[in-house]
């Protein structure tokens, strides 16, 4: 049985504000070889409630059959060490996959940034909404994050 969830959507009728990050971080390019510290953080993240990944060769496997995947919507934070705080793996219809900000890293504005970047990547392409979902118990304070930057719950029909 599936637990309940949340539909989210932003509405992208302004160019969304620009990500600002704390100095010794910045927004990064997503390569294959970042696959396993990708799958890594959102496991940890996921451990806790409010999601799940399948291991790592079927995770990596899907994500690249899926026709939605575009390794440029791959959006991740790091700090100038190469460390991974965050990752949004996004569809090409404008839907956030999975999105998550290592536990130490959490409440600092970082999860702020990255979807605010996310957004912005959305906007260029011409999206004009970005969905996720968001499980009803997630224990994270995600849902609180996504109200934050103006994501509001949608209901389909």
């Amino acid at each position: 049985m599936s637990k309940p969830f949340t539909e989210m959507r932003m509405i992208l009728d302004a160019r969304p504000a620009r990500p600002v990050l704390r100095e010794g971080f910045a927004i990064a390019e997503f390569r294959p070889e970042h696959a396993e510290a990708v799958h890594a953080l959102l496991a940890g993240a996921y451990a806790k409630g409010g999601g799940r990944v399948a291991s790592f060769s079927s995770w990596w496997e899907q994500l690249r059959a899926d026709e939605e995947y575009a390794p440029e919507l791959v959006l991740l934070i790091r700090m100038q060490d190469g460390t991974l705080v965050g990752v949004a793996q996004c569809w090409t219809s404008g839907f956030i996959k999975d999105f998550a900000v290592t536990e130490e890293w959490r409440g600092r504005g970082f999860g702020t940034a990255l979807l605010q970047h996310a957004f912005d990547v959305f906007w260029a392409r011409g999206v004009r909404w970005v969905g996720l979902k968001v499980a009803d118990d997630n224990p994270s304070g995600a849902q609180r994050l996504y109200g934050q930057v103006g994501m509001r719950p949608w209901r389909a029909g």
